[in-house]
């Protein structure tokens, strides 16, 4: 690998200033991130989920400590500019925020998101103003590197089932004067909610896909003014789903087909050349 953090990271923030959206492969270990970069994806992504799934667990049951080092190992298997999922930055009070920021970026990344999640079930997600100001101190640690590093501010109001699109708007609109990078709302439910949210703030906005029945086409997501579309858990659900199919062959038949089937790469191959 030849690129420098700064070059990543300059790489990363002009995929923004694109008029065609881009689509940001979510990497769940180093084989995956060189796959992607193989090819030829121009950044990859972490997903919270996907982590706290490779280590047993539920998402949000993770440390700070072993989000950095899952992500590192994506950070150092490609060369690829690599923008980590962040949660809610590991803490409710701002500081919690900046400091994630700050040790992503000394781990290498050079994005990140932070969500307005809680950890509170009887109030999912923080209130507006906590919310801005963990936002704006995350904004303050990210302009303190020295690389531009790409925040991605996140409001969860559609996935913890605040169905609110004005507020979700509202909060988008705040952290967007608050200085974040890339506007994020998961689990906008149709193209009009997504066009309505890309045509009142000014701006990148991430699609999440992933949902069943609210994934939608990448030139549709573009139409409707969308710049990045991550799709979360997805790739590695399908691989997992494919490792089911197989060990069920192999428990109930004694039968390896799977092995024969078309797409199945040497990975041995794959790592020697990349």
């Amino acid at each position: 690998m030849s690129k420098t953090q700064q070059e990543k990271a300059t790489a990363f923030a002009a995929l923004h200033e694109r008029d065609e959206a881009f689509a940001i492969a979510n990497a769940f270990d180093g084989c995956s991130a060189r796959m992607f970069e193989a090819l030829g994806y121009e950044a990859i992504a972490t997903s919270s989920w996907v982590q706290a799934a490779m280590l047993g667990r539920f998402d949000g049951n993770t440390s700070r400590t072993e989000a950095m080092a899952h992500a590192k190992v994506i950070v150092e298997a490609s060369d690829l500019p690599v923008s980590a999922d962040l949660e809610n930055g590991f803490g409710e009070a701002p500081d919690d925020a900046a400091n994630t920021i700050t040790q992503a970026g000394a781990i290498g990344l050079v994005g990140g998101s932070i969500e307005a999640a809680s950890d509170d079930a009887s109030n999912p997600i923080y209130g507006f103003d906590l919310a801005v100001k963990r936002v704006e101190a995350a904004v303050a640690a990210a302009r303190a590197l020295p690389f531009k590093f790409t925040l991605t501010a996140r409001t969860e109001n559609f996935v913890r089932g605040i169905t609110d699109l004005e507020d979700t708007l509202r909060r988008l609109q705040a952290f967007e004067a608050a200085g974040a990078d890339v506007l994020m709302a998961p689990g906008l439910p149709d193209l009009e909610s997504v066009r309505h949210v890309c045509k009142n703030v000014g701006k990148p906005v991430n699609f999440m896909a992933g949902i069943p029945g609210q994934s939608f086409t990448q030139s549709a997501l573009q139409n409707a003014g969308v710049t990045r579309i991550s799709v979360a858990t997805s790739l590695y659900t399908t691989a997992m789903a494919a490792a089911w199919e197989a060990a069920i062959e192999i428990r109930d038949h004694g039968t390896f087909t799977y092995i024969d089937r078309p797409g199945v790469i040497d990975f041995a191959t794959l790592l020697r050349s990349t």
